[in-house]
């Protein structure tokens, strides 16, 4: 099965079973599941419309020939005697974590893709295995324990629900919440490569390419223009970044062509944003105050009231990256501001 960290991998060869227990059908029976599940020499699954086409049946005989074709390996000898290649399969799903998404498990198993349809193919035979097909919440996904595929699945939901819509948070402490909802499953699938693979399991919750973790509805999660990667670009950056370098950033972390044109226009319509000084732009949700310098002192005199000349620049520029006479001058408006007995600065 291979040690834990490794690549898994099978004591069996997959063609070799499929090919034994193949053998068991009619010629016809068999041709229909080499095509079905891309058996043969070219590893392409064709569907049931196509096979009839080539029999000059409908699909739904073709379907029934495939049915009664699977119940027939089922019954046979020679499914008996291929039981070991099943037992080895079935403790490598458990080895896994149980419940394994398809398209992983079969691409971690194998990188052949006529490898990775003979295993597919025993999966589908084999009675310890249950697929559970794709929906709205989960991906395609196989199980060998009907309880514990429910635990996780159910622990899944609740980690979705416990994040908002444009939250983003670090893997290692996506990992933790998830493990939070846990609780009743053993230690030995409490490890981190196996919940990794678990959270491969659903459609609800993604990383960025930045490798943090939300709701795939968010546009911090699925990006979709260059105004959802100025955002990540600023944000991990910490502080204001003029738009040009902005623009250098989203080309160099993304590969994506960033006009620096464009990227100024995307930051000023987006309200995420916050001009903050001559091209620097801040992220809305650090708390900067929204507008142009004028409406900056506005606010800062209606949150302390009447403040001096120094005291007013010292607070405005915290939130803006001026020149101190550019705040002088927007206090001479007579109209917005005005002068006190002790010489402070008020509004009208």
């Amino acid at each position: 099965m291979g040690k834990k960290g490794q690549k898994p991998t099978l004591g069996f060869k997959p063609a070799a079973v499929t090919k034994r227990l193949l053998a068991v059908l009619t010629a016809r029976g068999r041709d229909v599941l080499v095509k079905r599940y891309g058996l043969g020499e070219r590893p392409e699954r064709m569907t049931l419309e196509a096979i009839g086409q080539i029999y000059g049946i409908t699909r739904e005989r073709v379907r029934q020939i495939e049915n009664y074709s699977m119940s027939t390996i089922g019954k046979s000898e020679q499914y008996e005697k291929e039981q070991q290649a099943f037992d080895d399969l079935e403790e490598l799903i458990h080895s896994l974590g149980v419940i394994v998404p398809e398209d992983e498990f079969l691409s971690t198993v194998s990188k052949d893709e006529s490898t990775r349809n003979h295993i597919h193919f025993l999966l589908v035979v084999g009675s310890p295995f249950v697929r559970c097909k794709e929906d709205e919440h989960f991906t395609h996904r196989w199980h060998v324990n009907a309880d514990m595929a429910h635990k996780v699945e159910d622990a899944l939901e609740r980690l979705y629900e416990s994040l908002s819509d444009d939250e983003l948070i670090p893997e290692g402490e996506l990992i933790r919440a998830f493990l939070e909802h846990l609780k009743d499953v053993s230690e030995h699938y409490r490890d981190e490569e196996i919940l990794r693979r678990w959270l491969g399991l659903t459609k609800k919750i993604d990383r960025n390419p930045l490798g943090e973790w939300g709701r795939v509805s968010s546009q911090n999660v699925r990006l979709r223009g260059v105004r959802d990667y100025a955002y990540l670009v600023i944000r991990e950056h910490g502080s204001p970044m003029h738009f040009s370098e902005v623009a250098r950033k989203i080309e160099e972390l993304f590969n994506r062509r960033a006009h620096v044109a464009t990227t100024h226009n995307e930051l000023i319509k987006d309200s995420r944003f916050i001009l903050v000084g001559r091209g620097l732009y801040a992220l809305s949700e650090w708390g900067y105050i929204k507008g142009v310098v004028k409406d900056v002192i506005r606010a800062v005199l209606k949150k302390y009231g009447p403040l001096s000349r120094d005291e007013i620049i010292e607070k405005v520029l915290k939130e803006r990256y001026i020149k101190e006479n550019t705040i002088v001058v927007n206090l001479q408006d007579a109209e917005t501001f005005k002068r006190t007995s002790d010489g402070k600065y008020a509004l009208v």
